[in-house]
């Protein structure tokens, strides 16, 4: 009997702990050394404050929430998100000359910064300059480093185009990739124009490339005038009422994502 009680006892002291001390986030979440840390982006964590979760080496870093999460209840703390978030950003408050005296400047490799657990997207094989991003091709993994564009959703990658070689294992980067193009510099495209009721087709010369809905410089061959010109799919591209309606409507999808 004496030994169950002391058992109950240890339980009633462990419990609390166990259950986590429960944290906020912050309103701003900022960092001055390059090295985040869960007390630069939650009230309330104590102690557990100094662990370090991510380095920064960009004016910001854009941390995967459930990641965050994880890393807070491993160090004693519980944060509900309550409010859904996917993406936490940090972002640099260093003073201008450089990082404070006593820590290590942004950038530096530090036992600290190694010890980060940010989950993010990595290629999963080596891609050569060019080739177009498949679904496979993007895997789950752990860094100490998210990069400031690092997308949250891997559809936003698939279909684009490899700006360089990619490494394999490396964190995905928005700037990795650029758009498939649809026309490209030099190429003849037909350029038509639609609007008051006039549907006009003509040959032209394509000066710079773009991908569907990006605009264009071409060489209308008849005058000789240069023009842009929206790029509607494959060898084609737009100028008038209608291309001007849809160069519009792409812009307000963008600005209500």
């Amino acid at each position: 009997m004496k030994t169950l009680a002391l058992l109950l006892a240890a339980l009633a002291v462990a419990s609390p702990a166990l259950a986590g001390a429960p944290v906020t986030l912050k309103a701003d979440a900022s960092d001055a050394d390059g090295i985040v840390t869960l007390g630069e982006i939650f009230d309330g964590a104590g102690a557990a404050g100094r662990t370090p979760v991510a380095s920064r080496t960009g004016a910001s870093v854009m941390l995967n929430a459930q990641a965050v999460r994880l890393a807070a209840a491993r160090a004693g703390l519980d944060w509900a998100n309550a409010e859904g978030l996917r993406q936490i950003v940090v972002r640099n408050v260093a003073p201008t000359g450089g990082a404070p005296t006593g820590r290590a400047p942004t950038g530096s490799a530090t036992p600290a910064a190694a010890r980060g657990n940010v989950e993010v997207l990595t290629w999963a094989r080596n891609i050569t300059a060019g080739e177009m991003v498949q679904p496979q091709d993007l895997i789950w993994g752990k860094a100490a480093l998210a990069p400031v564009d690092a997308p949250s959703d891997p559809d936003v990658m698939v279909g684009q185009v490899a700006r360089r070689a990619l490494r394999s294992g490396a964190a995905v980067a928005a700037r990795d990739v650029s758009a498939l193009q649809a026309v490209k510099a030099n190429e003849v495209v037909t350029l038509s124009y639609e609007g008051d009721g006039v549907s006009l087709a003509l040959q032209a010369k394509a000066l710079t490339g773009g991908a569907v809905g990006e605009t264009i410089s071409v060489l209308n061959v008849s005058s000789k005038k240069t023009i842009p010109a929206l790029v509607i799919g494959p060898g084609q591209a737009a100028v008038g009422p209608a291309a001007d309606q849809l160069k519009l409507s792409r812009t307000t999808r963008i600005a209500a994502r």
